[in-house]
């Protein structure tokens, strides 16, 4: 009877280790997790939050404002009250040429300049005069000349930049000055971070009035019309599987089953090289892949583990 009774025991614990390895050569289950494209959108500067229009949760459109971060410097910046190249040069300036008052100065100056300058020439020619007769040593003559030609080079420069004002700016320098606004009103633009594409916004990790640094993530948004199936499949399962290949997975909650394809599958085994396992290991060896689920999926939510039935 014992021995009858030990029989039965190891059979019925024997049944079910052979319907599970029949179970294991007929079929695989791989598991993973539901995902979607995650775009990471980072502070353009280092700022304070100043704005947070959109909630965490809410579905937003391309182009819509996310994230405000102080923008008044730059601001100041463009309009010409900062620091800055548009405080000592306007752009106006390039485009419409030199106002009435900067051509005035420079014809003033024009005018000082000429006067030293025939002041400069008036006393040399006395003297020279003055030195013919003896009055005035030859190095007294000498300063008159050096200070004559002076007061040309003067006269020379002043008459220069007042043609340059009248003449106008140059077209190279129009240029220049239109990149360096486009420039500005870019930096400004990129304090106000907008969503790239449609889709979901997952996470806002700063707080309204936080200093964000530079580079740091500000919004984190979950696009595309459905989730994919991101599954790990062992390196028994990976052999013979290729992309295009159909894939049934399921998910807790519902017993609809999503009848999908691999999109994707790695190369490169996960946590471990190959190269470092024997062949008892190489069976532990796991490879990441992708599923593409049918459009009756666009409503699953993202992070939910998943299931898939290999064929």
């Amino acid at each position: 009877m014992i021995s009858i009774f030990k029989l039965s025991v190891l059979t019925a614990l024997l049944i079910p280790m052979i319907l599970h390895s029949c179970a294991d050569r007929n079929g695989e289950t791989a598991l993973g997790m539901l995902m979607r494209d995650r775009v990471v959108l980072t502070a353009t500067a280092n700022a304070i939050v100043t704005d947070l229009p959109v909630a965490e949760g809410s579905e937003v459109e391309a182009g819509t404002i996310l994230v405000q971060l102080e923008d008044r410097l730059q601001r100041a910046n463009l309009q010409g009250r900062g620091p800055g190249w548009l405080r000592r040069r306007p752009i106006s300036n390039e485009c419409g040429g030199a106002r009435v008052q900067e051509i005035a100065i420079a014809e003033a100056r024009v005018g000082g300049a000429r006067a030293v300058y025939e002041e400069a020439e008036t006393t040399l020619e006395r003297d020279a005069r003055l030195l013919e007769s003896g009055t005035i040593t030859r190095a007294r003559l000498d300063q008159d000349i050096a200070r004559r030609d002076s007061a040309l080079a003067e006269l020379t420069s002043a008459e220069q930049v007042l043609a340059e004002l009248e003449e106008g700016a140059r077209e190279e320098d129009i240029r220049i000055a239109e990149a360096q606004v486009a420039a500005e009103r870019t930096l400004l633009e990129d304090l106000t971070i907008r969503a790239p594409r449609d889709g979901l916004l997952d996470s806002l990790p700063w707080n309204l009035g936080e200093r964000v640094p530079f580079g740091s993530p500000v919004a984190l948004l979950l696009t595309g019309d459905r989730p994919r199936a991101r599954i790990y499949l062992s390196e028994p399962a990976r052999v013979g599987r290729a992309v295009g290949d159909p894939v049934s997975t399921r998910l807790d909650g519902t017993e609809a089953v999503f009848e999908g394809q691999f999109r994707w599958i790695s190369e490169e085994p996960a946590f471990t090289p190959y190269y470092a396992l024997n062949s008892e290991q190489r069976s532990r060896l796991v490879y990441l892949a992708e599923v593409e689920l049918p459009p009756e999926a666009a409503g699953l939510p993202a992070g939910v583990p998943v299931s898939a039935a290999l064929p």
